[in-house]
């Protein structure tokens, strides 16, 4: 029953990882990479309400994401495969200090309305700027637990 247990929560990181590297790159490749065509009548409807139902998703599963990665550390410690976790771990950490300190003050700015074009645009690039760079290190975590499922998928075979 405990490997059954371990193994779900297994794929529960896995899937919190694909979650955040699969909206990441959907945001970048697809739904703002023509920020220009935002304008300051515009931009709120298409934006603002769905950065904070992401933001209250998102919270909760960084926690999940934080526990399951500590389960998995615990599990491997005296394992090399330890380090598969602690890379998630840390990059969720950093993705996290990341949001909360430089993008959350973008959103907060652009939730209060802004009127003028060129702030507009200029806060939407830096708040772009800033996702790449979230979206990388998002790109790390799920690269970590895919190599983790390759190594032990092998091992177990």
């Amino acid at each position: 029953m405990k490997r059954i247990i371990l193994k779900i929560n297994k794929g529960i990181l896995f899937a919190c990882v694909s979650m955040y590297f699969g909206t990441g790159w959907s945001l970048i490749l697809f739904q703002f990479n023509s920020a220009d065509s935002f304008t300051p009548d515009n931009y709120f409807e298409q934006f603002v309400p769905q950065v904070t139902r992401a933001t209250e998703f998102f919270t909760v599963m960084t926690i999940v994401m934080m526990i399951s990665a500590i389960i998995m550390i615990i599990e491997h410690w005296k394992s090399i495969k330890k380090w598969f976790p602690i890379t998630v771990l840390a990059g969720v950490f950093v993705a996290t200090l990341l949001t909360m300190i430089y993008i959350f003050p973008y959103n907060q700015q652009m939730a209060e309305g802004i009127t003028q074009i060129e702030v507009l645009h200029e806060v939407l690039d830096k708040w772009m700027n800033l996702n790449v760079v979230r979206v990388s290190i998002w790109t790390v975590e799920w690269l970590a637990m895919l190599l983790y499922f390759l190594i032990d998928f092998k091992e177990d075979r």
